[in-house]
């Protein structure tokens, strides 16, 4: 890929436009005569475009195509640098998309600046897929495509040294949980400060078991460890229209991590899923996500061991609707997504009795 980094809207002019094209060989002599842009999606981190582009003469290229580009807003971008998520997703679609099985978009470009902040990812468009709605909940059966996919994503480096290699995976886990266990209860506190009476008091409860111990927390044992999704719930996940919605695309990689692969799924099961629907399926859906980890070969791995790290998994939800609360930009459905994620999160962790260690 040779065409330069585009990190705003404006950089991606036509003449980019083809040279981009060119690079994947899908215009076949002809070139990118226009192309215009509309805002996509509601994610807080960064900026995403549909780009609609017409051709000089008929080609095999997309005439759409989705832009992830930094934030326009500092705050957000700052956020982004402190935990490297433009970097990750860039590296996740140069590194790894293409040796894993999970249902994320092709790219067209990427590119990264040495720092960290300026960045283009050029998607194909999934269309007429939409993402999920994280307010609204999903149903039983969705959730079962979601489950499938978190072991077409855990299962191929299940346990795997080979992901050591990528640093910007890994990181450096004793640095983070540094950062972490001082980060934490000071986002706990902020929390309860903006959102006052609006926080439900088993949301309290719980806060008030784990951030206390978030040392504890931090340190535990998490082995065996995999590619991790690190933000797998419904925003982040797009379904065919429909009656019986199918999830075909799984999007926003900028959390990518190395972690336990219960934890994605605890995180899913806790958010995606009303509180009634999640205590009746629960079960079954962790056994649906233990059966396919073991039919692709994972081994050395029991389903009590399954069971319990998803158990403990369940926190990671109030973690992640806390943290990011107080990191991005605040808007008004991101105040309503944080506090509906810690509602759900806070009433798993407390229903599953969810060990902190």
């Amino acid at each position: 890929m040779t065409a330069p980094i585009a990190d705003s809207i404006t950089a991606i002019t036509p003449e980019w436009l083809t040279q981009v094209l060119q690079d994947s060989g899908d215009l076949h002599g002809a070139s990118v005569v226009a192309v215009s842009s509309r805002p996509l999606g509601t994610g807080q981190m960064c900026d995403s475009f549909r780009l609609s582009i017409t051709y000089s003469s008929a080609c095999a290229a997309p005439d759409t195509l989705v832009a992830k580009l930094p934030a326009a807003d500092e705050t957000s971008r700052n956020a982004a640098k402190l935990v490297r998520a433009y970097e990750k997703e860039v590296r996740f679609y140069q590194n790894l998309a293409s040796k894993l099985e999970v249902a994320a978009p092709n790219v067209y470009h990427c590119g990264l600046a040495a720092d960290t902040i300026s960045f283009d990812l050029i998607l194909a468009d999934l269309a007429p897929a939409t993402q999920g709605d994280q307010l609204v909940g999903c149903t039983v059966s969705e959730a079962e495509d979601a489950i499938d996919q978190l072991v077409a994503l855990h299962a191929p480096f299940w346990g795997d040294p080979e992901l050591l290699q990528y640093e910007w995976l890994v990181g450096d886990p004793v640095a983070y949980r540094n950062l972490m266990k001082d980060l934490l209860p000071m986002f706990w506190s902020g929390f309860q400060d903006r959102y006052g009476a609006s926080i439900q008091p088993h949301v309290l409860e719980a806060g008030n078991v784990l951030f206390p111990q978030i040392v504890t927390y931090l340190a535990a044992d998490d082995s065996p460890l995999t590619v991790v999704h690190g933000d797998f719930r419904l925003d982040n996940l797009l379904f065919s229209p429909g009656e019986r919605r199918r999830l075909v695309g799984v999007v926003d990689w900028q959390t990518i991590a190395h972690g336990p692969g219960a934890r994605d799924v605890a995180y899913f099961i806790g958010a995606g899923l009303h509180v009634g629907d999640r205590r009746r399926s629960e079960e079954s859906l962790v056994r649906r996500y233990y059966s396919g980890l073991v039919e692709r070969g994972v081994s050395n791995y029991s389903w009590s061991q399954c069971w319990d790290d998803y158990r403990k998994g369940a926190w990671s939800g109030l973690v992640m609707a806390v943290a990011a609360s107080m990191l991005v930009e605040r808007t008004e459905r991101g105040d309503e997504m944080f506090l509906t994620m810690a509602d759900r999160h806070a009433r798993h962790a407390l229903d599953l009795k969810s060990p902190i260690d």
